[in-house]
């Protein structure tokens, strides 16, 4: 009988499931192939796909958004925007479990990202006054997902830390159901985050709408969010015309234990995050044997209970695993070489090793610290990098719904005295214009 999770040496894993997929060669399946013939009269690639359907919609504009919306998601829509009316009595039809929860959670969310520092500053000295403006982007689009699995807490997640910039106009969009109703807990926590809007568009449509605008949905400065490969083909090719926070592929995770850590728990965290998506990732690092084979055992037991077990289980042949390091340490090393996006420490002492941590989108620490917690109600965002571009980019924050203004303000007495400097400088650069400039105040001509 085959395992559910492969147990692995260190080298096996570098051979395999330690290796990122680049964002721009992502995997093309005979299904998707079979569906853009179905869409388009053949099978394009997804970057040509997305390449027609963004041209589309540039020249025709709503007229190409509900014909794409029509054969790739089902309803024929007449109208793009959900009636305020139906936002604003969503929470009234939730289950008074779910609106208390979601409303714990959208407290969390704020409170977290009130605590995020975004504001203006100038310094003052004999020469002047420099600094900077910080101020909050005008329109922002966000992309919620749909398709299996509605992530409202995903609309929470994004929608909040925008208000809590000072976003002057938040627009959604997210793919309807075939009838083109919205979920209700997706227009509640549209509402208690604040949104202004929400369009029933998915898919890259819907991002060339936010990007380039048509005569229902209104261009955006920037575009945020998780989305399927074909919207995150959408927002690379769109990127220019409007910013993007990031090219988020599929959730990965990264637990590091050791002996004595409950199996129990590291099996269900694994299982969590491979039920997401069949490209999803969950790996273990540990230098127990002993855990290792626990944990294979219990993965194998809580499996069936699991209504994505068919999910999970293409999630961990493709890409999961168990993988036995030499030492704690060498699990450190191989976390902060594979850059995570989710990285829990299941360890006695898991805050001795924060400081260790060089590379991963979160951290979570200790046993408790579940990333399924924190996918909802710990308070950071979970919106992430992946894809091992962690080693560069941050979370999505305050920080990327504000634009910062750097101000310039510098007196005669030290203009003359710094543009002696500048001007050789400018003249070693070749540019007699920016010397010619400075050397009229110094003449005073």
């Amino acid at each position: 009988m085959t395992s559910l999770l492969r147990i692995l040496t260190t080298d096996e894993a570098r051979a395999t499931i330690l290796i990122h997929r680049a964002p721009d060669n992502p995997i093309f399946t005979p299904e998707m192939a079979e569906r853009s013939r179905v869409v388009f009269g053949e099978p394009l690639t997804p970057d040509r796909a997305v390449e027609r359907i963004i041209r589309e919609v540039r020249t025709t504009g709503d007229e190409a958004v509900r014909r794409y919306t029509r054969l790739l998601d089902g309803p024929d829509l007449v109208d793009f925007m959900v009636d305020r009316s139906e936002i604003e009595t969503a929470l009234d039809r939730l289950s008074p479990d779910l609106r208390a929860a979601m409303e714990t959670a959208a407290e969390r969310i704020r409170a977290f990202h009130q605590r995020q520092p975004a504001g203006s500053w100038i310094h003052w000295d004999e020469d002047g006054g420099t600094g900077q403006i910080v101020r909050p982007l005008n329109r922002v689009g966000l992309y919620v997902p749909g398709g299996q699995a509605v992530l409202f807490s995903t609309l929470l997640m994004a929608a909040i830390p925008a208000r809590v910039a000072g976003v002057r106009e938040i627009v959604v969009v997210s793919p309807p159901d075939r009838t083109g109703a919205m979920s209700p807990a997706l227009l509640a926590a549209a509402h208690l985050s604040g949104v202004d809007t929400v369009y029933r568009v998915g898919g890259a449509q819907a991002i060339a709408a936010l990007a380039y605008g048509t005569a229902s949905i209104p261009r955006v400065d920037k575009i945020l969010g998780p989305g399927n490969l074909f919207v995150v083909t959408a927002k690379r090719q769109v990127f220019g015309a409007v910013d993007i926070d990031q090219l988020p592929g599929p959730t990965e995770t990264m637990l590091i234990a050791e002996a004595d850590t409950h199996p129990g728990y590291a099996a269900a965290d694994l299982l969590a995050q491979a039920e997401h998506d069949p490209l999803a990732t969950a790996i273990l690092l540990t230098p127990s044997v002993s855990l290792a084979q626990a944990v294979q055992q219990e993965a194998g037991k809580q499996i069936d209970a699991l209504d994505r077990a068919e999910i999970v289980r293409a999630s961990l042949a493709r890409n999961g695993g168990i993988v036995v390091t030499k030492d704690i340490d060498e699990a450190i090393d191989i976390a902060n070489a594979y850059a995570p996006e989710h990285l829990c420490l299941l360890l006695r002492d898991p805050w001795g090793f924060v400081g260790r941590i060089e590379n991963a989108g979160g951290v979570f620490v200790g046993e408790h610290s579940s990333e399924a917690l924190g996918d909802y109600v710990t308070g950071p965002s979970h919106i992430m990098p992946t894809g091992g571009t962690a080693r560069f980019s941050s979370p999505l924050s305050v920080r990327d719904f504000v634009k910062i203004i750097s101000v310039f303000g510098v007196n005669e007495t030290a203009a003359k005295k710094l543009a002696f400097s500048a001007i050789t400088l400018a003249e070693a650069e070749g540019l007699g214009g920016h010397a010619s400039a400075l050397r009229r105040r110094l003449d005073g001509a």
